[in-house]
């Protein structure tokens, strides 16, 4: 492809509920375009974005992917995500680096969770959109009944500009209301004709509600619609494109992205409509490195070089493969660039324009337009590459929060290592994936979105990077305590011949306010015990405080006072002090009325008005205090306090309680006690892991 103008660029999302045809959008797209010589399919294999073998035999898309076409002298690029909340963070990292989103609807099943979900997040994020209702094909279709659902459920000033003249499997003619004509279809080729007169009342209609949009995207147009003077058709265009990107309408456009119906108009829109990646407003802002000061530039070729990378991959022919905007300056091979965020030089080097799979090596790339780069040794998705000389960071895509956990262990002996080095690598490709060594507990906990999310990891564990692992619940990280207070002695003697063992100690064991932490004291007067001992001593109650007197969890909060004591001069060594001092811990504690803390956490649940019962009654039920409930626009924000042991599979309940409209955040709090009749239960538990270990 020629070298184009940044004015030609156009960088679109295709986002939407799962299963309303996105990837067969994308791929009818740009088959429209000319790219490819036939029209991909997913469920035949032969899709240009859905090309992991793991979307292919699941048949769903799992991983945000590039491709892009030429529509009337523009490069329109389409970053197709997946539609399941799961990999939601796809999702967020395409509308970071993409100017618009194409919103797909299905036209019979109309606003679903996922829907609700991204409109949110695009009136967040201020990315012009387009809504793209696809399957206007399908039996059930309801044009009209979708468009007002729009309005009514998202609160969004949908603007039909391609109307479905027919509905259901006869599908193929559409009325576009800004050129007020026909355009019947026919294996994707379309033929133009006139308004029919039974249509003449529904075009009137749409085009009133147009013009009054594209009116408000201009003054001039403004003040020549309040005078009733009529628009022209370049006019309705201009109107419209200021009003999109200011976000006061939405184009809404029907298709049938399976039939071909539609395409090329929609790609008309999408040229005269959505915002190229720059413009009035649209200057590169990021900050200094250090985080002190704003820096804002030009996006233009003439400006230093700046990039974000947006998504990491591991290619097994070309290795890690970074994908990234350039925001400013150009990107070329054996550019010098610098990953600010790291304080690290990259090279960059052949720098390719993505197609699906495949890489197409390209001179260089200047502003606005998605890149991939091979080999980038320390660089991670949502870092910023630069120049040296004139560093910035720009903002990263904001990532949900990953909310299930699972412990995760490799299924083979001496495999642990392979494990670590594949949890790292999945780690770096998707920021919603994380892990971490549990210290209380030793255990290697997983973090994600949801089961499935999880799932996928661990299998590409298995098949990237041949590593065989078990899952299962995270133990809880229980903590113990005292109540109250106690004494007791700890003495050690061996003799096996020879010079023998022994050691001899008093402690007095105290309880500490919650949060304190543990003290050791040494009251030892007129030599009791050698000074040399003491830190022996101490040594001991410390190990013996890590293994706890209830269930073999940490034990916190204790004042510990050395008082009293007994040695021999011969006999008497480090070991056997140690020895002494974590029995008299340990027979002190248990007379001290020892009892379990566990973690309990803040939680923040977002949820509509119509879920809130359910939700409270469920917390309630999970012995957690509701806090309070805030209005949050059209939801509702629970916060509450709950033990972590009752939520560790939240995700999944609030997801069924909610019929997924539900969201929530969790940190962690402070401990409390255990109620008795759960301690009971936890020590059985505890005890039959060390019978089985």
């Amino acid at each position: 492809m020629a070298p184009l103008d940044i004015q030609q660029l156009r960088n679109i999302a295709i986002v939407g509920h799962g299963s309303v045809g996105k990837t067969t959008l994308a791929d009818a797209l740009v088959h429209q375009c000319g790219q490819t010589s036939r029209l991909g399919k997913a469920a035949e294999g032969t899709s240009l974005f859905d090309y992991l073998e793991e979307e292919r035999s699941r048949g769903i898309s799992i991983s945000a992917a590039v491709g892009d076409g030429e529509h009337q002298g523009h490069r329109l690029t389409f970053v197709d995500t997946p539609g399941y909340a799961d990999f939601f963070g796809e999702v967020c990292a395409a509308l970071r680096v993409c100017d618009a989103a194409a919103l797909v609807v299905c036209s019979y099943m109309g606003v679903e969770v996922q829907t609700e979900r991204i409109w949110r997040r695009l009136q967040e994020s201020g990315n012009a959109c387009v809504v793209v209702l696809n399957k206007v094909d399908a039996e059930r279709a309801d044009f009209p009944a979708v468009v007002h659902q729009l309005s009514e459920r998202l609160g969004m000033r949908a603007v039909p500009i391609l109307a479905a003249l027919d509905q259901g499997p006869e599908f193929r003619h559409v009325l576009d209301v800004v050129a007020e004509r026909v355009f019947s279809y026919e294996g994707g080729a379309s033929t133009e004709g006139a308004v029919p007169a039974e249509a003449a009342e529904e075009l009137a209609s749409y085009r009133e509600a147009l013009c009054e949009a594209a009116a408000e995207g201009a003054d001039d147009l403004l003040e020549k619609y309040l005078e009733e003077e009529a628009l022209t058709v370049d006019e309705i265009w201009r109107g419209l494109r200021g009003a999109v990107a200011a976000g006061s309408c939405v184009p809404v456009v029907c298709v049938s992205a399976e039939k071909q119906v539609g395409l090329d108009r929609l790609l008309d829109i999408m040229v005269k409509c959505l915002p190229a990646p720059a413009g009035e407003g649209r200057d590169v802002v990021g900050t200094k490195p250090e985080g002190d000061g704003e820096v804002v530039r030009k996006g233009t070729a003439a400006e230093p070089f700046s990039a974000l990378v947006f998504k990491t991959i591991t290619d097994p022919y070309v290795g890690r493969l970074s994908y990234f905007r350039v925001c400013s300056g150009t990107a070329k091979a054996d550019l010098q660039a610098f990953n600010s965020v790291r304080g690290e030089r990259e090279r960059l080097t052949q720098v390719f324009r993505p197609q699906g799979k495949e890489l197409q090596p390209i001179g260089n790339a200047g502003p606005g337009e998605l890149v991939a780069v091979a080999k980038l040794e320390t660089t991670r998705t949502g870092d910023t590459l630069c120049t040296e000389d004139a560093q910035l960071v720009l903002a990263p895509p904001d990532f949900p929060r990953p909310s299930l956990s699972l412990a995760i262990s490799a299924a083979n002996r001496g495999e642990e290592d392979k494990l670590g080095v594949a949890m790292s690598r999945l780690a770096e490709e998707d920021p919603t994936f994380i892990w971490r060594r549990d210290p209380v507990t030793s255990e290697t906990i997983i973090t994600g979105m949801a089961d499935l999310h999880l799932d996928i990891m661990c299998k590409r564990m298995q098949e990237r990077f041949g590593v065989d692992v078990e899952t299962r619940a995270p133990r809880i990280a229980y903590q113990e305590s005292i109540r109250g207070a106690a004494k007791a002695q700890g003495r050690f003697k061996r003799q096996t011949g020879g010079r023998g063992q022994f050691g001899d100690c008093w402690l007095e064991v105290a309880s500490q306010p919650r949060g304190e932490g543990f003290e050791f004291v040494n009251a030892i007067v007129g030599g009791a015990i050698p000074g040399k001992f003491i830190p022996s001593v101490q040594k001991g109650v410390e190990e013996a405080l890590m293994q706890g007197v209830v269930a073999g969890y940490p034990f916190v909060d204790a004042k510990v006072t050395l008082y009293d004591g007994s040695y021999h001069a011969v006999d008497s060594s480090d070991i056997a002090f140690k020895i002494a001092g974590s029995m008299a811990f340990r027979t002190a504690a248990q007379q001290a009325g020892p009892y379990l803390l566990e973690p309990i956490m803040d939680l923040e649940v977002c949820v509509p008005e119509s879920s809130v019962g359910d939700i409270i009654g469920d917390l309630n039920g999970k012995r957690g205090r509701i806090v309070g409930v805030d209005p949050q626009g059209a939801e509702q924000v629970i916060r509450a306090q709950v033990p972590l042991a009752e939520i560790q599979r939240y995700t999944t309940d609030l997801r069924s309680m909610s019929s997924g409209r539900g969201s929530f955040t969790m940190e962690f709090s402070h401990y409390e006690e255990v109620p008795a009749h759960l301690t009971d239960q936890i020590v059985a538990e505890a005890k039959g892991r060390e019978e089985g270990s």
